[in-house]
């Protein structure tokens, strides 16, 4: 008895180290990912000229005059330090829980990112999301031990991952997506609204933005490649979300509470993230 309690044991400690040698692992992708995109700040930076939109359409034009100011160096690449709730449920039973992340964001590269703590006690969860180089992922560990959430390393994923990269440089990296980095923009169909195209080798995501009278961007919504249906069934469907309380970061006037999530603009609309940041900075070239 005492010999099969042993054994049992010692199969327990190693399946624990072999798990946290796996999570260790999946923090040094994260680590490296990070590194590899934070290099894309290390080009040459130039400073935002008005005149550098004249000629977009009224609401594209508005957005960068508002979310820019003169001057600025444009810097594309930011570092994001975020918390606020994650929505670990559906539209009818949401399930919030406090969430703390860092995040770094280079449009059209790339994003890690990094989920410090999700819930709390046994039920606190960690690890990161990510588009880098030719990988992505989405890889999220119960309590530091237990992986519960393993998906990415395919084309689907991929292209996930780029509609979010595209979605969020609305949010927190708008130098990204002036006409002089290949971003094409177009009027929508209502005042007060715009169209882009972002490109990224193989990769194209439009986006739409709703733009207040003063610039300031209201909303984003992008026809996102995503399996988040009933169906589980890789698709075009609406992601998005709302923009509030703007703050001015080394002169770009960003949102600090963002809440988004998918079906964005019809009935089954579930803000499953909703976050409330703390800082942006931009790494130096």
């Amino acid at each position: 008895m005492v010999t099969v309690l042993g054994g049992v044991a010692a199969l327990l400690v190693v399946l624990i180290l072999a798990m946290q040698a796996w999570r260790v692992a999946d923090q040094r992708a994260a680590e490296a990912a990070w590194t590899q995109l934070r290099a894309a700040a290390h080009r040459p930076i130039a400073v935002f000229d008005p005149a550098m939109v004249e000629g977009l359409p009224e609401a594209a034009r508005r957005y960068f005059l508002y979310t820019i100011a003169p001057g600025t160096p444009l810097h594309a690449v930011s570092e994001i330090r975020m918390g606020g709730e994650i929505g670990l449920g559906d539209r009818e039973a949401p399930g919030y829980q406090p969430m703390r992340a860092r995040q770094i964001l280079a449009p059209p590269h790339g994003f890690v990112w990094r989920l410090e703590a999700a819930g709390s006690g046994a039920m606190r969860m960690s690890g990161s999301d990510a588009m880098a180089g030719e990988r992505s992922w989405t890889r999220f560990w119960l309590f530091w031990t237990l992986p519960v959430v393993r998906a990415g390393e395919n084309l689907n994923h991929m292209r996930s991952s780029f509609g979010r990269v595209v979605a969020e440089a609305v949010f927190w990296a708008p130098a990204a997506l002036l006409p002089q980095n290949g971003v094409r923009w177009e009027d929508g169909d209502v005042p007060g609204r715009a169209r882009a195209v972002m490109m990224h080798g193989a990769l194209a995501q439009a986006l739409e933005i709703a733009v207040a009278e003063d610039g300031r961007p209201l909303w984003v919504m992008i026809p996102r490649w995503s399996n988040a249906n009933p169906e589980g069934e890789w698709r075009v469907q609406s992601f998005g979300g709302t923009l509030d309380d703007f703050r001015t970061f080394g002169g770009f006037t960003l949102p600090t509470r963002v809440d988004g999530g998918n079906h964005f603009g019809t009935e089954d609309y579930f803000p499953f993230f909703r976050a409330r940041v703390e800082d942006v900075r931009f790494p130096a070239p």
